[in-house]
């Protein structure tokens, strides 16, 4: 009897992860669906455009139709392609991004998967999508594909050094490498103020690491068509586009709690609203950011891109790690 209600326990406990994993996948591709909608409005403001209005009320479904087009459009694949390695590429680039989701606190209550190496999860799972983006561009036989997937390994690499010793400085002060941790820990102050420096090199990484504007060289039209996925069609094509934005929603997370509070109220007296309302507000603030950037700064070259990666953040993140340790031993009385 106490072996078949711990089974009970088990199936119901299985039963209800998947059910919360579904209905956050249902908010992720909620998420993407009018993040794309909000990014055209926004450029199109910032612009002195319109943007979509045409497809359902202020437009709001001109995503969903432009969705439907790409699910219903031809799969149409080169006759030289590497017929494994192209269908397996956009799962290899989207299946991290929404697994990185697991570990964030959302609220005190509301997170998958606590776990004590939460950041460095983040960043050992978010690298995979590395393979996808240099096998996107290898199956397609195509010689700007391969250009475009070099291009993009070599970008998200290279940035992939600062962004991760920027979070060093975080780490330091917290103690703990938890992300509910390093959210309790910035009750008294959010880090973006004494990790500032290191605050500013982790938004210029990611926005290189999620190849936005303006570090969007793996897709520049100008000289690569599209990029490591300019022979992708239908919904394969869709799967490339559904994991940068639903990257966006994770570092748009990571953000949040690594640097904004996450949950916590600006001020104590504020604690009454509810800590979800706390971390969209922050987290939208990210977005906005996000859409900002690529209305106003035009694209790097691919030599500055590379020069700024290790010639200016990687100095200025080492810069931060020596700072923070220099101060931490100072307040604990090491240099008395």
């Amino acid at each position: 009897m106490r072996e078949l209600l711990q089974q009970t326990t088990s199936l119901w406990n299985v039963s209800l992860f998947v059910i919360a994993a579904v209905v956050l996948l249902m908010i992720v591709l909620g998420f993407v669906t009018y993040a794309i909608y909000f990014e055209r409005k926004v450029i199109g403001w910032m612009q002195l455009r319109i943007g979509p209005n045409r497809v359902g009320p202020l437009g709001l479904l001109q995503t969903v139709a432009d969705v439907s087009k790409l699910l219903l459009k031809e799969d149409t694949r080169p006759k030289h392609a590497d017929k494994a390695l192209f269908a397996l590429a956009p799962v290899l680039a989207y299946a991290p991004s929404f697994a990185v989701l697991a570990i964030m606190p959302f609220t005190d209550k509301i997170q998958f998967a606590d776990i004590g190496i939460g950041v460095l999860y983040y960043v050992a799972l978010s690298g995979i999508t590395v393979l996808g983006v240099i096998t996107a561009g290898w199956a397609s036989n195509n010689k700007y594909s391969l250009i475009g997937g070099l291009r993009a390994a070599a970008q998200m690499i290279s940035y992939e050094v600062p962004l991760v010793m920027s979070i060093v400085g975080v780490v330091l002060l917290t103690g703990s490498m938890n992300l509910r941790e390093i959210v309790e820990a910035q009750t008294d102050m959010w880090n973006i103020i004494p990790q500032f420096l290191g605050f500013v090199v982790f938004i210029i990484a990611a926005q290189a690491e999620l190849n936005r504007s303006p570090f969007d060289l793996p897709e520049a039209e100008s000289e690569l068509v599209a990029g490591y996925h300019v022979e992708y069609s239908g919904f394969r094509f869709a799967m490339f586009m559904l994991a940068e934005y639903v990257y966006m929603f994770g570092m748009g997370s990571l953000v949040t709690i690594l640097f904004l509070g996450g949950w916590l109220p600006i001020h104590p007296a504020l604690g009454f609203i509810p800590g979800i309302v706390w971390f969209i507000l922050k987290f939208s603030l990210y977005i906005f950011f996000q859409f900002w950037v690529r209305a106003t700064m035009p694209r790097l070259r691919v030599d500055q891109l590379m020069s700024f990666a290790w010639k200016c953040l990687l100095p200025l993140a080492l810069f931060n790690i020596l700072l923070t340790a220099v101060v931490i031993s100072y307040q604990h009385g090491m240099f008395q």
